[in-house]
């Protein structure tokens, strides 16, 4: 219960790995690649706790909530420690995750949760263009995929703001491309990490030991051994068919509550610092 984990999560598509591989290029953190399996045990564990017939079984049984509870954290705490190498600070990027924050503060109340907010306009597209597939998700289609974009981030979003300000810090993931230095430097503030110049130069780390360690299985890996650059930013622009822009704010209420314009076509994210402006391959903003 005294480990002060990293949590990394999001609706996929978000930054999540950007964030973690800026993070995993830190001499003190080591986050690596995605478990798959905490998400689906902590979904299991909230359906057995959420069964008033299960849960009175199992106290006759004399395992009880808080036995439960405690032989979860040792089960995620074990799969974290033990599939990477050692460091002063762990991390675990499982963007489902995030859908426990309540449960997981419980286990771990040292946590502190990164949450990467995206436009989701960009974040579906990312998903169709790149035929990812996400269980509960349709990603057949944009009007689908935008609806149940809303519906994951609302979850997480309130989880977050559940938690408190002090545990949960919502992150822009447009914010970090065009700002990474202000950014970074307010994220590791928040995690009580000290400051190193190697978060900004995460591409250099890909592959060294102590550094950035990708799947090859994993698509969105593609793009970081890459600096921080804007070329994601707006490439979903000119791909969401007209019927479905003309009813974005209903579709998706949750992009104006994250602070997007709906009806901004192309968006206005901002203008990006020199360093990542003068970054080869960068898409011009509008």
């Amino acid at each position: 219960k005294d480990v002060p984990l990293v949590w990394i999560g999001g609706v996929p598509r978000s930054g999540t790995t950007l964030m973690r591989a800026m993070l995993d290029a830190h001499p003190d953190v080591r986050c690596g690649e995605e478990t798959r399996v905490i998400p689906r045990i902590l979904g299991v564990h909230q359906a057995i706790t959420k069964t008033d017939i299960e849960m009175k079984r199992l106290r006759e049984a004399h395992i009880t909530e808080d036995v439960l509870n405690d032989a979860l954290a040792a089960y995620i705490l074990t799969i974290i420690s033990s599939h990477g190498e050692s460091a002063p600070r762990l991390c675990n990027k499982d963007p489902f995750a995030l859908r426990s924050m309540q449960r997981i503060s419980k286990m771990f109340p040292k946590s502190k949760f990164l949450l990467m907010l995206r436009d989701g306009r960009a974040t579906v597209h990312s998903i169709i263009s790149r035929k990812v597939s996400i269980k509960g998700f349709d990603v057949t289609s944009y009007r689908g995929a935008l609806k149940d974009w809303n519906r994951a981030i609302s979850t997480m979003y309130s989880e977050c703001l559940a938690i408190g300000a002090s545990v949960c810090l919502p992150i822009h993931y447009e914010q970090l491309v065009l700002h990474p230095k202000t950014q970074m430097i307010k994220i590791l503030s928040f995690l009580d990490i000290p400051w190193s110049d190697t978060v900004l130069h995460h591409e250099q780390m890909v592959g060294r030991n102590g550094g950035v360690s990708l799947s090859k299985y994993k698509l969105s890996t593609d793009q970081v051994d890459k600096p921080v650059n804007t070329g994601a930013l707006t490439k979903w622009v000119g791909h969401i068919p007209t019927d479905v822009r003309e009813e974005m704010s209903k579709l998706a209420p949750m992009l104006a509550n994250l602070g997007y314009d709906p009806s901004a076509y192309p968006p206005k994210y901002g203008t990006p610092d020199e360093r990542v402006a003068d970054v080869k391959g960068n898409a011009s903003l509008s």
